[in-house]
């Protein structure tokens, strides 16, 4: 069932969990440079540049509440369709490309019980890249009434932080938010065996409410 929300809250929007790290100290450099601009012009010419930033990553980070789409599988991302794919096991990989302009937070694409989240290292080339399939990633495993649905987010070039936001044994909703990539790259979601995208290579995705099967 989807999610109900006021019209506020579907108005809303916070920062992600998980920015912490970088945004903090951003914002507050930005905050001091402009502080000290008023008495310095030395400082004045720092000021721009990490008031910049520090907005920037307000924008990077921003996590807006969304209604949720019905359908059986949901868009985890905000991205661009990269590729679809069937697999040798019969299912179906939709590929998603996240930029560093799109929303990083993902949501999960059906209801279930997450059976496993495993980090498995590896390298940081950019995520359109072929070689990008060895790169660091956390593999999503949930038990849902379509059976297993594997899930797959990869870091880029730039994003090289998957945090994610449940544990192993939590049951979700679907399209709660359950992880975020830092500056944007790949989610790949695996469509079970007789299971048809409905997207296409180059359709524009957000998460929650895009769909991915077709009845």
């Amino acid at each position: 069932m989807p999610h109900s929300q006021s019209s506020a809250s579907r108005g809303s929007v916070r920062l992600a969990r998980g920015a912490s790290p970088w945004l903090l100290p951003t914002v507050a450099t930005a905050a001091v440079s402009l502080a000290r601009s008023r008495r310095s012009g030395r400082w004045a010419a720092v000021a721009v540049p990490t008031t910049a930033l520090a907005a920037g990553m307000l924008w990077f980070f921003r996590d807006p509440e969304r209604e949720i789409a019905q359908g059986r599988v949901i868009s985890p991302a905000d991205g661009v369709v990269q590729s679809i794919m069937p697999w040798k096991d019969g299912r179906t990989r939709v590929a998603i490309f996240m930029s560093p302009l799109n929303v990083h937070v993902n949501r999960a694409p059906l209801a279930g019980t997450v059976t496993s989240v495993e980090h498995i290292p590896g390298g940081f080339v950019p995520a359109f890249n072929k070689e990008s399939e060895n790169n660091e990633r956390v593999v999503w495993h949930f038990d849902t009434e379509l059976g297993d649905i594997e899930m797959v987010q990869i870091a880029g070039a730039v994003a090289r932080r998957i945090v994610p936001y449940v544990p192993q044994g939590t049951k979700v909703e679907q399209g709660e938010r359950i992880g975020l990539i830092r500056f944007g790259s790949r989610v790949d979601v695996y469509l079970p065996e007789g299971v048809e995208a409905a997207v296409e290579v180059g359709q524009a995705t957000t998460a929650g409410v895009t769909r991915l099967d077709r009845d």
